[in-house]
């Protein structure tokens, strides 16, 4: 059964205006557990799920007969992490955010740029859920703590990372109370075992995986077991399931590109999932099903989409190979010519390193690209070599804005966008 626990909210004086100080009554939501319970699929969501599924699977075949799969993957997953933080109001260019990586290379995480460093964190979560449902270990609250450990990574919330949240958090309204919240979650005595549900829930394989990625997406949303970083987490949960259950295992498509389109109804499936009572009621049914489906449309939608990029991205490498002329198969300059499309900006050692080459080689390498206008020269960091595609880069950030914004304007939903008590 899922319920609302009436708490009191006590003022500590904190906040500008006479609402923010006072203190209140408010309604905390504890969902149903996960793991016993039984979902049923109206006739069209599962045509739905199906389609989506399918989808998958036909982005994933066709992938593999690309000479470098790992390289459209790799720009997939940056675009899906940069879709990810930007739903939660981190604006970050394309550009930027590949200048701020190489960068990387010679200066480490120099925190100058902070928007850019956490993006990149939301990369680094994303691929190592991947990891863990490489692996082929079984997802546990620990798995899904890691995930957010690795998100707040180098950020001034670091200590929050991979800690269950000990205050009441809440979505929407004030910052300094409850009092006007859109969404009140579990209080945080509940949170820990509801985190240990949706553990076992991950590993269940009763439902299809698209069906299962959605609710898990939605449970770990209504819970909201962090400070901060909810969001990004609940979306490299995506990640993580759909590639345990084997429906992406070279490319998982970027969802969260699509459902950042769709604020408002993003927001009303998931209010729609969020029912009161017994988990068989028809609202709760209808309301399950509302959110599945929006979720599936949007996995079929972000897989057509990455298609059409894919075939964007093919065709830059086609002219490439125009311009340069007869390429010997697997010479340094051909392996660059394929990676590139995963690492945009590359420096001499970064490609030596990528391609297994000497310096000596990815130097001639890059040199041979940029006579072909493939790369060209830019500084990163403090005044370090790098070289950029930028026909790439700039295919990377008409994909972003196409998909994040279709009517010309960005519609931001933010399920990270959430207030907290004291710590």
């Amino acid at each position: 059964m899922a319920y609302f626990v009436e708490e009191y909210w006590v003022s500590e004086g904190d906040g500008i205006t006479r609402d923010d100080r006072r203190g209140c009554k408010y309604a905390a939501y504890v969902p149903d557990p996960l793991a016993s319970r039984m979902f049923t699929l109206e006739g069209e969501v599962a045509a739905d799920v199906a389609d989506a599924e399918a989808a998958i699977l036909r982005l994933n075949a066709e992938a593999s007969s690309l000479v470098n799969t790992e390289a459209i993957a790799r720009l997939l997953l940056r675009a899906e992490a940069v879709a990810s933080s930007r739903i939660e109001g981190l604006q970050v260019g394309a550009r930027r955010l590949l200048r701020v990586e190489a960068a990387r290379e010679f200066e480490g995480r120099s925190g100058t740029d902070v928007t850019a460093e956490e993006v990149l964190g939301n990369i680094d979560a994303m691929a190592a859920a991947l990891d863990s449902a490489d692996s082929g270990e079984a997802v546990t609250a620990e798995t899904i703590l890691g995930i957010h450990e690795r998100l707040l990574a180098d950020t001034d919330l670091a200590k929050y990372g991979g800690r269950v949240r000990e205050v009441q958090n809440w979505i929407g309204g004030s910052s300094y109370n409850p009092c006007s919240a859109a969404f009140v979650p579990p209080p945080p005595p509940e949170v820990p075992a509801l985190l240990e549900d949706l553990a076992l829930f991950c590993n269940d394989d009763s439902l299809p995986a698209v069906a299962q990625a959605a609710v898990a997406h939605a449970q770990f949303e209504t819970i909201h077991p962090f400070v901060d970083g909810n969001g990004r987490t609940g979306r490299a949960l995506v990640h993580l399931i759909l590639r345990r259950r084997g429906l992406a295992p070279r490319v998982v498509p970027p969802v969260s590109l699509v459902l950042a389109t769709l604020a408002i109804d993003y927001v009303a499936a998931l209010t729609a999932y969020r029912h009161e009572g017994d988990a068989s009621s028809p609202d709760a049914l209808k309301g399950t099903n509302r959110w599945i489906a929006l979720f599936a449309g949007s996995c079929t939608r972000s897989v057509r989409d990455a298609g059409e990029f894919e075939l964007r991205v093919r065709g830059i490498q086609d002219t490439w190979r125009e311009r340069l002329g007869t390429l010997r198969r697997n010479s340094t300059a051909d392996l660059l010519l394929e990676a590139l499309p995963g690492t945009p900006i590359v420096t001499v050692k970064g490609a030596a390193t990528l391609l297994g080459r000497s310096f000596r080689a990815a130097n001639l390498a890059i040199e041979e690209l940029v006579n072909a206008g493939a790369l060209r020269q830019v500084t990163v960091g403090r005044r370090n070599r790098a070289f950029e595609a930028i026909e790439v880069i700039e295919a990377f950030a008409d994909f972003e804005r196409r998909l994040v914004s279709p009517s010309g304007g960005h519609a931001n939903v933010s399920a990270d966008a959430t207030r907290s008590g004291p710590a």
